[in-house]
């Protein structure tokens, strides 16, 4: 009975832990019709993939209606990069409630777009302001910004998880600048991918292909300069055909939006089809660590350079190879070096300096052999007078 009521307790300690762990904030948000324009820009700018990436971090999700978040997408000059920044402005890395606000009262807390956008200093930040009757609200930490006022508490886990519905976005000066993507072979060699941007610029159609996908879903995964000179299974490309160079290109290349922390709610052994035609590669995640695998090579993700939705710029450690390409690539072994004379004649046959010795010796042989023909006569004559001498000398 003991064991049961333990098992019970501890199941009930347990399970809050397990609810926040298997958190999804789209699934949550799909169950309110009022939030739906919201719950669509953050799965088009892959912030709900951000929020669900911080299953162990107190959250406060800042929601708005879709009147509300229609005026922030025209703020925003419905620039899906813009979008992105405001989006993650409104994920609070805190949790907040109306009892904790008027306890301890307002604050600066920091945000997602502090923690992983292109925020500078203080401007990432929000500031929780405690207002009077109750009310309590947020607003940009810049001075003088406007406060948003918390109208409904939608959803609260007391000090893990809350989504909070504010009337108005939050918003300042520079919050829907982001990074030009004009030149991207100058993105390329300023992260330390100068080969890469070089084969980039020599494949205009390559280029082209990238481009395009850029306005509508590209994730790059772009080698770094050591890549390309590490030893073992990496191709010569200054050897490759143009065709093999433009694969090797497209192979590098999702047609899709994948930021960091999307590539880690990929499914296990899931294949991630690239530009280059039926050709997938696998995301392998452990924790924060991002690897790719692609035929018999391996890579990791390295850094971010760019996330600018439906955008995503990463370099990687190591080439991504196709099996394919890998074995048209493959050294061809070395001829074997052509046999000496010697080596081509049967093992008993005599040596052309040897048959040269032979012929002669033949020669010698034969013209002996016919001198001793012709004198086998006379020599023959002379022994039988001897011998008739001898016997009348003995008869004697």
């Amino acid at each position: 009975m003991g064991r049961v009521v333990a098992a019970a307790l501890l199941a009930c300690i347990l399970l809050p832990v397990a609810c926040v762990r298997g958190r999804n904030i789209t699934t949550i948000l799909s169950g309110y019709k009022e939030y739906k324009l919201y719950n669509k820009y953050l799965s088009e700018t892959k912030v709900c993939d951000e929020i669900n990436d911080r299953q162990s971090t107190s959250m406060t999700i800042l929601v708005l209606r879709d009147a509300a978040m229609s005026t922030l997408v025209s703020d925003a000059g419905d620039s899906l990069p813009a979008i992105k920044n405001a989006l993650r402005l409104l994920a609070v890395l805190d949790y907040y409630d109306r009892k904790k606000v008027k306890k301890y009262g307002g604050e600066r807390a920091d945000t997602l777009f502090q923690a992983t956008g292109d925020a500078v200093s203080a401007t990432g930040n929000v500031r929780v302001t405690d207002v009077e009757d109750g009310a309590y609200g947020f607003a940009s930490a810049t001075a003088g910004a406007d406060v948003s006022s918390v109208t409904k508490e939608v959803k609260t886990q007391p000090f893990r998880f809350a989504i909070l519905e504010l009337d108005a976005p939050i918003e300042f000066d520079g919050l829907f600048d982001t990074p030009s993507t004009a030149n991207l072979t100058r993105l390329l060699e300023r992260a330390g991918c100068k080969t890469f941007a070089t084969l980039v610029a020599g494949n205009p159609g390559v280029l082209k292909d990238y481009e395009a996908a850029m306005e509508t879903g590209l994730t790059l995964f772009a080698p770094n300069d050591a890549a390309f000179m590490a030893k073992g299974g990496v191709p010569d490309v200054t050897k490759m055909s143009s065709a093999n160079v433009s694969a090797l290109l497209r192979y590098h290349a999702l047609p899709a939006y994948y930021p960091k922390p999307s590539l880690k709610a990929v499914k296990k052994d899931a294949a991630l089809l690239t530009l280059a035609a039926k050709k997938t590669i696998s995301v392998k995640a452990n924790g924060d660590d991002v690897g790719l695998e692609a035929g018999g090579s391996k890579s990791r993700v390295a850094d971010t350079v760019v996330d600018k939705a439906p955008f995503c710029l990463m370099t990687v450690d190591k080439l991504l190879v196709p099996a394919e390409l890998a074995v048209a690539q493959a050294p061809s072994p070395a001829p074997a070096p052509a046999p000496s004379t010697s080596e081509r004649r049967p093992a008993d046959a005599p040596s052309d300096e040897a048959a040269d010795h032979a012929a002669d010796h033949h020669k010698a042989k034969k013209s002996t052999s016919s001198d001793s023909a012709s004198s086998r006569p006379v020599g023959a004559a002379f022994a039988a007078a001897v011998g008739s001498v001898v016997l009348a000398a003995a008869v004697l």
